[in-house]
């Protein structure tokens, strides 16, 4: 008898749960700093890894940490990869560890829901766009911290954007200086669904449970063909790499850096 993978587990950044058969994934730190750390981005992707092969597993419910320090925090990744003076190479290893991740949410054959709330970054808002469904909570507000810095947002959201909003309203969007609260997120169709900041994980797991009654073998099927319109964002996320790489090495961005108000 084939001997089953626990789906319960418990690591330094990311926690797991089966709750029926939805697994219930939950990030505690930021995504941008464990990029970094090979043993954590090995754990995550062996998990996810794992998750697809299972039988019993019906849907995913992503849900991003409630501990998010926003603009913040973009700000301090680019200043420890500018402080540190990591080479080309260290930061390509980041990106591309990224790039991985949000593969792997849009390679997964199950339904993916995402539940998110505070302040979001590009990074977080790509990630939810990786995904299936996005819900988030009402006190929801997605911030732009990339034009400060004189920089492109990592993680597709150029790709993800074009598709599903056109190129003139994804290039006003990603050229807004503006927040965008969550009522106005769901207007634009950036998210699909507003719940109470209390109730949100409820919310989200109530959403995944009416994805799970759907047979499997069509929601597999019906993924993988939404996704052969996707089919080059592997090669975008790759050239997405050199131009931010191009980016971070001009005297604009150190200027810019300098000038952080949280640096």
């Amino acid at each position: 008898m084939k001997k089953l993978t626990p789906l319960d587990q418990t690591y330094d950044f990311f926690s797991a749960e089966m709750i029926e058969d939805i697994v219930v994934l939950k990030f505690r730190e930021n995504l941008l700093v464990r990029a970094a750390d090979l043993h954590a981005k090995g754990s995550l992707f062996e998990y996810l890894d794992n998750v697809s092969r299972s039988d019993r597993v019906k849907a995913v419910l992503i849900i991003g940490s409630p501990e998010k320090k926003g603009c913040e925090e973009y700000f301090e990744f680019y200043r420890k990869v500018f402080e540190l003076q990591m080479d080309q190479v260290a930061i390509v290893r980041l990106y591309n560890a990224v790039n991985q991740f949000i593969l792997k949410i849009m390679e997964l054959n199950k339904i993916v829901v995402h539940a998110d709330s505070g302040e979001v970054i590009p990074l977080f808002l790509n990630v939810s766009l990786a995904c299936d469904y996005r819900v988030v909570a009402d006190n929801t507000v997605f911030k732009n911290p990339c034009l400060e810095l004189g920089l492109v947002p990592k993680g597709g959201g150029v790709f993800f954007l074009s598709k599903m909003l056109g190129r003139s309203k994804a290039l006003e969007i990603l050229l807004s200086e503006g927040d965008i609260p969550a009522q106005e997120a769901l207007i634009l169709g950036l998210v699909d669904n507003i719940a109470p900041r209390e109730t949100l994980e409820k919310v989200a797991l109530n959403i995944a449970r009416g994805f799970t009654r759907k047979p499997s073998t069509t929601v597999a099927g019906i993924k993988k063909l939404l996704n052969y319109s996707m089919k080059d964002l592997r090669d975008f996320l790759e050239f997405e790499n050199q131009v931010l790489l191009r980016m971070k090495g001009s005297a604009d961005f150190r200027k810019r850096l300098e000038e952080c108000p949280f640096v």
